[in-house]
């Protein structure tokens, strides 16, 4: 057996734990698998008192990331600090500067650093890996980078932030108000410190850019992703939308078009019975649609300590078995900046608005989506008030662009109670 592998972990989190626990509780399994034994022996986190559960007296302790990652001892530096620049990032360059591999969990600092660090970390001859940044448990930075090589992907679409998905399901399973599930979820502990970047699509945002990255053989621009949250999301449209074979989703899609990389992260009607439609709670579900395989769904845990430790220990695996790949997929020297689609692809769009009780009033609103060349598909009344005519509509395929004219031109009809709300149906 070859000489140990020894890792330096920073941060000592949820999932910083989970590394720690696997490492300890798995030490025989790991060397088997691995050719070689996996040892920790640096850690590094901001307090070196806390009582977390774990036996750590056996290995050297740094108050300093960057110290830790500069240690003589330590062949892989194992970043889950957390946060797109200061600490984790200068230990992160520390590492590479002194020919350590990186494994990190850290979407946020790849999104926004990713393409530098690549290239730094290239052409030092180390590896930086990141399959504990998206999806928590599922694999799917390895399915693209490995598994699915041979394919040119179409479009890569998926539900990345398990709390977005917990809040919209339980919205529909408790018929309860966005507000008062958010509090919910606040007081479980689900959301960030920073809860707009879970419910604002931040968070999501990042992962998507990773997979569209690797998926299309660009640098990764998170930059260029259209991205809305949640919050606008109402009781009514998560309950008209079920009646008519929907369910809403805090859906991610990345697809490479003639006029160029469309990343979207938003909220989706996508069909119930599909796959994206089934999932619950917390899961996520990355799709994958290639040219030589067709459609592939991955669903799992995307997040907490036990799926996302076990992402970094198949990254810490894979280096001790001697598997190096380029950060992306391809060499970072290679990729360039796709350009931003300036619009997404047409699709149907569900439409819900109020409208005054007036004589004409839905044959206005007819007329003007005809003037922007949008058909309509289904339209329902429904909940009809002594002042107001609730109305959906769903319409055929058509653009943003008309779309959004077509909104504008509604306003101006006077016949709106209040803003109409447009969510994009996405085929699955």
């Amino acid at each position: 057996m070859t000489s140990p592998l020894r890792l330096g972990i920073a941060g000592l989190g949820t999932v910083g734990g989970g590394v720690v626990r696997i490492a300890q509780r798995h030490a025989d399994l790991l060397a088997a698998r691995a050719g070689r034994q996996i040892q920790i022996t640096a850690i590094s986190a901001r307090s070196r008192d806390k009582d977390r559960g774990l036996r750590l007296n056996a290995y050297a302790w740094e108050d300093d990331p960057v110290a830790l990652a500069q240690r003589d001892d330590v062949d892989v530096f194992v970043e889950l600090i957390g946060g797109d620049d200061g600490p984790a990032k200068a230990a992160v360059e520390a590492a590479i500067a002194t020919g350590k591999d990186v494994v990190t969990a850290n979407k946020a600092l790849l999104a926004h650093h990713g393409q530098p660090l690549a290239e730094a970390a290239e052409a030092a001859g180390r590896a930086l890996r990141f399959e504990a940044a998206v999806a928590g448990g599922i694999p799917i930075i390895k399915a693209l980078t490995e598994g699915l090589a041979g394919n040119q992907a179409t479009r890569v679409m998926g539900v990345m932030n398990g709390t977005c998905n917990y809040i919209l399901t339980r919205m529909e399973r408790a018929s309860l108000p966005y507000g008062d599930v958010f509090a919910e979820a606040s007081d479980l502990g689900y959301l960030e410190a920073d809860p707009t970047l879970d419910v604002g699509g931040i968070d999501a945002g990042h992962k998507l850019a990773l997979l569209a990255s690797i998926a299309f053989g660009t640098q990764v621009d998170f930059d260029g992703i259209e991205i809305e949250g949640i919050e606008r999301i109402s009781i009514e449209d998560i309950e008209q939308a079920a009646d008519m074979g929907y369910r809403v989703k805090l859906l991610g899609v990345a697809r490479m078009t003639g006029r160029g990389l469309e990343q979207r992260m938003s909220p989706c009607l996508v069909p119930a019975n599909s796959p994206l439609g089934q999932l619950e709670n917390a899961t996520n579900m990355v799709v994958v649609e290639g040219d030589a395989v067709g459609q592939i769904v991955m669903s799992g845990p995307g997040a907490g300590e036990g799926p996302t430790a076990s992402a970094v220990m198949s990254d810490v695996m894979d280096l001790a078995r001697g598997l190096r790949l380029p950060t992306f997929g391809q060499p970072a020297s290679n990729l360039t900046k796709a350009p931003a689609a300036e619009s997404a692809a047409a699709a149907p769009f569900y439409l819900r608005m109020a409208l005054l009780d007036k004589p004409g009033a839905l044959a206005k609103i007819a007329t003007v989506l005809g003037e922007a060349g949008i058909s309509i598909d289904r339209m329902r009344q429904y909940g009809h008030t002594d002042t107001t005519a609730p109305v959906l509509i769903v319409t055929h395929k058509t653009t943003r662009a008309a779309l959004d004219g077509a909104l504008a031109g509604m306003g101006a009809t006077g016949v709106l109670d209040s803003d109409p709300v447009a969510i994009r149906i996405e085929e699955v």
